[in-house]
């Protein structure tokens, strides 16, 4: 692919990769015609390359509206496009300064079918078990309710209180960590996390006002950039930094840091409160760990937010790390491969 003098070919490069990428690409010359549809588009819509080029999409796609959405719309285009044999493809579309219009076709059949199956397994747990579960709790209410208690009635019915919570707070996260530990597939596009922290934040804004506790934001810029699936890391952060609010002393700042460098992306969320023992640090990435602090069994919660953040961390090839002192307060960290586009 070397010139005479060295230099790369980069006609005959691009022409190597949209030969051999498997999502489609198509472009139409700046008189609505197409110029080009490499193979994998063609295998896509079940068409010959011979028999497109020179036609418009009119003529070659007129049974398929979302496709010649696609090429008609103006600027950048997202949507989907239904192909032959029950097959599914995201199409993005964008024009050039110079007329052309390009159409790259995604399959996504496999992805939206992984999708849909966690999103009806994730119904059929809320359906089957929170329905039993918020039952179990009304009776409890109504045996505290119907009489006069002793003081260990009192104490096992606020642990059966306590426990039916915790199941019940667990049913989504368990979901999430059986769908990430059984390795379905996650994204992988470039992500700049600063803008998953800023969203995160927003979220969580409401329970920081209610917890008394602030937010201070601290972030190097640019951040560097790293690959992996944005809604299962905003996942991280979010449970860190619940995490962080519930367990924070009032009147107390949360700081969230994040820097990098040319290997690493690091992300820093620090708190100001219960903190966590020296003997409980090394199993509090546990599945269902709570602490045995009073302070933080009176707080609700499943013990599995912990288990999924390193869980989705690790499956990005990172790690995550805490510091901690009971009574002071706790830090943790993770980090992520940077990747360079």
């Amino acid at each position: 692919m070397d010139m005479p003098d060295g230099t790369l070919n980069i006609t005959r490069i691009y022409e190597f990769l949209l030969r051999s990428t498997g999502d489609g690409l198509l472009i139409l010359d700046s008189s609505g015609r197409i110029l080009h549809i490499n193979p994998a588009g063609a295998a896509m819509l079940g068409v010959t390359t011979d028999d497109m080029i020179g036609k418009t999409p009119q003529e070659s796609f007129r049974k398929n509206p979302h496709l010649l959405n696609l090429f008609h719309s103006h600027g950048e285009t997202k949507m989907d496009v239904y192909l032959p044999r029950k097959r599914l493809a995201q199409g993005i579309a964008s024009s050039m300064p110079t007329g052309e219009r390009i159409v790259l076709l995604q399959d996504v059949t496999e992805k939206r079918d992984l999708e849909n199956r966690r999103e009806m397994l994730s119904k059929a747990i809320a359906h089957d078990l929170r329905n039993p579960i918020a039952a179990i709790g009304g009776f409890v209410d109504l045996v505290s309710r119907s009489g006069t208690l002793n003081e260990p009635q009192k104490r096992f019915l606020l642990r059966a209180k306590q426990t039916n919570t915790k199941l019940h707070d667990m049913i989504v996260s368990l979901v999430d960590l059986a769908w990430i530990e059984a390795g379905m597939p996650l994204q992988h596009v470039p992500i700049r996390l600063h803008e998953a922290i800023e969203r995160v934040v927003a979220k969580l804004q409401s329970l920081a006002y209610k917890q008394q506790v602030g937010i201070a934001i601290s972030l190097q810029k640019p951040l560097p950039l790293v690959m992996g699936d944005p809604e299962r890391l905003n996942l991280v952060i979010y449970h860190l930094l619940h995490n962080a609010l519930i367990y924070s002393w009032h009147e107390q700042n949360v700081v969230i840091h994040a820097w990098g460098d040319e290997d690493q992306l690091y992300c820093s969320i620090a708190d100001q409160g219960i903190g966590i023992s020296a003997e409980e640090l090394p199993l509090i990435f546990d599945r269902g760990y709570r602490g045995r602090d009073e302070k933080v069994l009176a707080i609700q919660g499943g013990g599995l937010g912990l288990t999924v953040a390193r869980t989705i961390i690790r499956r990005h090839g990172g790690d995550i790390r805490v510091n901690s002192t009971a009574g002071v307060g706790s830090t943790f960290t993770f980090s992520l491969p940077v990747v360079e586009l």
